[in-house]
């Protein structure tokens, strides 16, 4: 039935899964740090995706991004600016510091329910305008149905759009892929999944939209990284995580962070490698570092 999954001598013991969860959430409160906060704060793709957006109230966020470095002066900024693919340019034009990427969600967000060629444009217009890194969605309609080389198909389409519009652009273009992985029905098909996902060229594999009812879990998290590892191992190509959806406290965050910790290691601890991908978490996270109470963004 999923034949990527055999491929790699993927395991999943689902005992062995709830007794690494409940092992690692035990020891969340021990972790606990100012640094950790300050990673995770670093890890940051600071979003915003709501049907009102406008290039004034993008310009609004990009502002307090760039106030970070004054108002508070011991937090990293994040690692890129995430919105719709019209508003790419507002951030590119605004920000003020490069290291804050380009960020927007493409291939018909949230659900790809659309033409092939209609996802692909969208990823390459998104680049033209200013984009850096582009997160699209698994074709859930193809995935679902079994029809695994077109949901492939569609993901080595948008890597190959984006790779030639960055070229044009002089710019290496970074593809996270979003699983939708409260959709899938099984540790096995969110396996499936994520190696699907990397064999068709994603750079991150990324849990959710944050659009459907279950988002992010750590169920998720872990079996997504469990194939990260498997694919490095039989690769050497090493795939990025990001955690979307639902992440809103710190201790989320540093939930995640544990995760990628205990089963990727620290290599993969910085924004080359794992994400959050967020619209409220950045006020907890704040607030933990400051030790006091934030409401900045």
């Amino acid at each position: 039935m999923y034949p990527l999954f055999e491929k790699y001598g993927m395991k999943i013991d689902r005992e062995e899964l709830d007794s690494r969860l409940a092992e690692i959430a035990s020891g969340l409160k021990s972790t606990a740090s100012v640094e950790i906060f300050k990673t995770c704060f670093s890890l940051m793709d600071l979003t915003t995706l709501h049907t009102s957006d406008t290039d004034v109230s993008v310009s609004a966020l990009v502002d307090k991004v760039n106030a970070l470095p004054v108002r508070f002066p011991d937090c990293p900024l994040p690692a890129s600016i995430c919105v719709f693919p019209n508003l790419a340019h507002v951030v590119r034009d605004r920000r003020k510091c490069s290291d804050v990427r380009v960020t927007a969600v493409s291939s018909c967000f949230p659900s790809a329910q659309s033409f092939l060629e209609v996802k692909v444009r969208e990823c390459e217009m998104a680049v033209a305008d200013g984009a850096e890194e582009v997160d699209i969605v698994l074709a859930l309609n193809a995935f679902l149905a079994g029809e695994y080389d077109r949901a492939y198909s569609e993901i080595k389409a948008m890597r190959d759009a984006v790779d030639a519009e960055g070229e044009k652009c002089s710019r290496k273009v970074v593809l996270k892929v979003i699983l939708e992985t409260g959709l899938l029905q099984s540790p096995e098909s969110i396996a499936e999944a994520s190696l699907l996902a990397m064999e068709a060229g994603a750079d991150f594999i990324k849990t959710s939209t944050g659009k459907v009812d279950v988002n992010a879990t750590p169920m998720a998290a872990l079996v997504m990284c469990r194939c990260i590892a498997r694919f490095f191992e039989a690769t050497g190509r090493k795939v990025g995580f990001k955690a979307a959806g639902g992440i809103s406290s710190a201790r989320d965050a540093l939930h995640y962070h544990s995760i990628v910790a205990s089963e990727l290691g620290s290599e993969w601890l910085n924004s080359a490698s794992m994400r959050f991908g967020v619209s409220r978490l950045a006020n907890s996270l704040l607030s933990e570092i400051t030790r006091e109470s934030i409401m900045f963004f």
